[in-house]
Order: structure tokens, then C-alpha cells, then sequence
């Protein structure tokens, strides 16, 4: 299991928020281990953000073989990738929250954009 501080900034941390009817005030929590745990923990973090960066790795390879072999601009490739996976999702065949598709897709796009020559050649331009 990866170490959460790897888990960037920006990665969705979904809180779990709703109520439960009733006189007395109530917190929403779930055991986990023999704790009540609020929300996800940080190994369930970084398995979520693992799986995501995966995803995203494994999207802008397909990606990338879809607008070479079929001739699509980035934006199209994206926008048909990005409908497959929110239909695997809506039918359930994959588990992602729909802040983790749009951070994976956005990771995807990250991926096969083009870098800066100065960051390819790891120098920095002042």
C-alpha cells in the first residue's frame, strides 16, 4: 500500500455527508477494523488515487491509439473516451465516484498533452 502523502492536492477526498431522521443527533460513520471510521481512510485514499492513475495511464495509451489509427483530434478521442467510461460506470461495471472520472480524465489529458521542450530536456526557463 502507497504512502497517502503521494495522493496530489487535487485528487477528490468525497466527504460523506447526509442525515439520518430523528429526535437525537446522529454522525455517519461506518466500522472499519473495529473502528468507526468518518469517510474514507487514508489506504482507501491512496488505493482510490492508484486506481485512477492507472486508469489515466491506460486511457491516454488507448487514447493515443485511437487518434493515431483513426485519425481524431485530441478533443474528439477524449469526448468519446470519456462517454465509455461514464456508461461503464452507470451500468456498474466499474466503481468511480463522478469526481474521480472527471480528475482521471483530466489526468488523462495531462498525459498526452505535449510538454514544454524546456521541461522535456529537464532544464527550467527563467
Amino acid at each position: 500500500m502507497s504512502d497517502n502523502r503521494a495522493v496530489p492536492a487535487d485528487f477528490p477526498r468525497e466527504l460523506w455527508l447526509g442525515t439520518v431522521s430523528g429526535y437525537q443527533p446522529k454522525v455517519l460513520v461506518r466500522e472499519k477494523d473495529g473502528k468507526y471510521v468518518p469517510g474514507i481512510t487514508d489506504g482507501e485514499l491512496s488505493t482510490r488515487y492508484e486506481a485512477c492513475e492507472d486508469l489515466a495511464h491506460q486511457l491516454a495509451a488507448y487514447t493515443a491509439q485511437k487518434i493515431s489509427e483513426l485519425g481524431w483530434s485530441l478533443d474528439r478521442a477524449l469526448s468519446r473516451v470519456e462517454m465509455s467510461v461514464k456508461r461503464k460506470v452507470s451500468n456498474g461495471s466499474w466503481e468511480f465516484s463522478a469526481a474521480e472520472v472527471a480528475w482521471t480524465m483530466k489526468r488523462t489529458r495531462e498525459l498526452l498533452s505535449p510538454q514544454p521542450t524546456y521541461i522535456q530536456q529537464g532544464t527550467q526557463k527563467r
